[in-house]
């Protein structure tokens, strides 16, 4: 399998003097299979040079399936200006997560609207298909590809290739769950000792992994000021790779406001942390005209597929009880969820198992630290009940230690998100936990 990156910036392309060794076009990378099958993920502005080398290298009529993490503006900036869209007979399909706000297609010909760009979608020669995506396993033209949600503001997917004997995956804009990584009670640097589910959920979706394609856009000290951005670190990257089994880590999405030397002192520290690991993954940042082959290598047997068979998704409108002793944490819920569900609230745990009883919501919001009846409580009840055993709970809470995140997921919470919070973050969080039960 060839991999090629044409793309490894974020956040807004950054081409000059300064970012030469590493490349300043946003993101971008190709995959090609051994029977020459096209995946591309991400059409940032990458793909105006990608699409240039397809035009002269490859034999007409092209087909290729896009891969979309998402649809924020540096992640399909450069879609209007890939060369092969121009061609008539060559084919496309478009994936990206499943629920972005309007039709996939309507948010790309947003950007091709005559204000902006002087050729509409629809007048494209090329021919183009759409298809939504949730988490789960898809066939994609015989290749096994896993999809999975990851922690951004916006609906995000990751995708785990499987084929030619090798594992790839494409792990963009993703945040950690936690601020702490390991639990105090472990041995830090395995699966097992990892404190927050999400945190442990991500690392295992790359178990075993022959390449990990993941975003490392900020130092551990600049994401301090840049929570709920979206973005990770390169120390929790090398990390979770490391625990994971992964042989070869390439870190993306460099910071806009990260030169050449920058990126190079990033690397420096990347590989350095990962030779102190038991594992020790090969790590490198991506740079633009990186070609890398990946070859197999025998493997114990892969971790099982994640959510072959799912229930389908309802037709009818979704509710969220919110049990918090906060009247302003009420309005700010609120605010984030009443255009897409119907939203229920209660003052403290002793209300909150009351309207669970007399409107049984499809999910609830929890805080942990209420008057008469405290979150930990609600949960292990609603989890010793057949009939919300299965509930899904998003804890929301101020204590973000790790006495307290223990506690909440070994009560059973499906979630775990401290205040502050922003509103967009509510939204993806309370999304992503209903996709994980309804999707199909």
């Amino acid at each position: 399998m060839r991999v090629r990156f044409w793309g490894t910036r974020g956040s807004i392309a950054t081409p000059g003097p300064s970012t030469v060794r590493f490349g300043g076009n946003t993101l971008c990378v190709e995959l090609i299979t051994n029977h020459g099958e096209r995946l591309i993920f991400d059409c940032g502005t990458g793909a105006r040079p990608l699409g240039m080398d397809l035009n002269h290298s490859v034999p007409r009529p092209l087909r290729a399936t896009i891969l979309l993490s998402h649809t924020h503006w540096d992640h399909i900036q450069g879609f209007p200006f890939f060369a092969p869209l121009f061609v008539p007979g060559n084919e496309f399909t478009i994936c990206a997560p499943e629920g972005v706000g309007s039709s996939l297609a309507n948010v790309l010909s947003g950007q091709m609207e005559f204000t902006y760009f002087p050729v509409k979608l629809d007048q494209l020669p090329a021919k183009i298909s759409f298809r939504d995506l949730t988490e789960g396993q898809h066939n994609i033209n015989g290749i096994g590809v896993k999809a999975q949600y990851l922690n951004h503001p916006a609906t995000c997917l990751g995708y785990r290739i499987e084929t030619d004997g090798v594992v790839v995956l494409y792990l963009t804009d993703h945040e950690p769950f936690s601020e702490t990584l390991w639990r105090s009670d472990a041995p830090p640097g395995m699966l097992e000792s990892i404190l927050h589910a999400g945190d442990r959920r991500h690392a295992e979706f790359m178990r075993g992994a022959d390449l990990v394609i993941h975003d490392s856009q900020y130092t551990p000290r600049e994401y301090q000021t840049k929570k709920n951005w979206g973005h990770s670190t390169h120390e929790y990257a090398v990390d979770l790779a490391a625990a994971a089994g992964v042989r070869h880590l390439a870190l993306i999405h460099h910071d806009p406001l990260h030169d050449d030397a920058k990126v190079l002192e990033i690397e420096q520290q990347a590989i350095a942390l990962a030779e102190k690991t038991p594992t020790r993954p090969h790590v490198f940042c991506a740079y633009e005209g990186c070609d890398v082959m990946v070859h197999p290598l025998r493997r114990p047997n892969s971790p099982e597929a994640i959510q072959q068979a799912v229930p389908a998704k309802p037709q009818r409108r979704l509710s969220v009880l919110i049990v918090d002793d906060d009247p302003n944490i009420h309005l700010l819920v609120e605010a984030a969820l009443a255009k897409d569900y119907d939203v229920l609230t209660a003052e403290d745990g002793e209300e909150g198992l009351q309207r669970l009883e007399s409107s049984h919501p499809d999910m609830v919001v929890l805080d942990l630290n209420m008057p008469n009846l405290g979150g930990i409580a609600v949960l292990k009840k609603l989890r010793a009940d057949p009939k919300s055993s299965s509930l899904p709970v998003l804890v929301l809470t101020v204590s973000g230690n790790e006495a307290s995140t223990r506690a909440a997921f070994e009560a059973g919470a499906t979630d775990f998100l401290t205040k502050p919070f922003t509103i967009p973050q509510l939204n993806t969080r309370v999304s992503t936990c209903f996709a994980r039960v309804f999707s199909s």
